[in-house]
């Protein structure tokens, strides 16, 4: 298994949890004026990773249904969350480009979790909403998985400066939208 899909596993796994199992462990909601410093990255580092730093993060939801004269209506909730207790960095290689690639991370998926919300806002639902919200889950994790790996691609995981830099920008670009 490469080092990306390695470095990615973990964040496709967490972002399948249940918003129950969610309740049970340390996580940090995204906010916009949230910073990682490195002190939030407090998992046990895996001897065998070649990485440099891993930022578990992942989006979560939630969702009711009432009835409003007659017309099936849906309440949600989208969540964007980091997982402090399983992330982790090596000090000896990491850096604070380093730090900004994985706060990079988890703005990424707050954007992911925004076209979550957006999709379900413009969906009409049947009363098979269940499985249509799960579809819609799958595809947006999806989407997020590969645009991680692009953008561990095209960054060197942080070594390429100036694609980081530019990646910084578009990202925070996106977030004030």
């Amino acid at each position: 298994m490469g080092l990306i899909k390695k470095a990615h596993l973990i964040l496709v796994l967490l972002a399948t949890l249940t918003i129950s199992y969610v309740q049970c462990q340390e996580v940090v909601s995204w906010e916009p004026d949230f910073r990682f410093t490195w002190n939030d990255f407090k998992g046990d580092v895996p001897i065998t990773s070649g990485a440099a730093a891993t930022t578990a993060s992942g989006i979560t939801y939630r969702f009711s249904t009432y009835y409003e004269n007659d017309e099936l209506k849906v309440d949600y909730n989208v969540y964007a969350y980091f997982y402090p207790t399983k992330s982790w960095y090596k000090p000896k290689l990491c850096n604070e480009v380093t730090l900004l690639h994985e706060q990079l991370h988890f703005d990424i998926t707050e954007l992911y979790a925004r076209k979550m919300r957006k999709q379900l806002a413009e969906t009409k639902f049947t009363k098979n909403i269940k499985e249509e919200i799960k579809k819609i889950y799958k595809a947006t994790i999806r989407q997020l998985n590969d645009f991680q790996n692009k953008y561990d691609s095209e960054t060197n995981y942080s070594r390429n400066l100036p694609v980081q830099e530019r990646w910084v920008k578009e990202i925070e670009a996106a977030l004030t939208k």
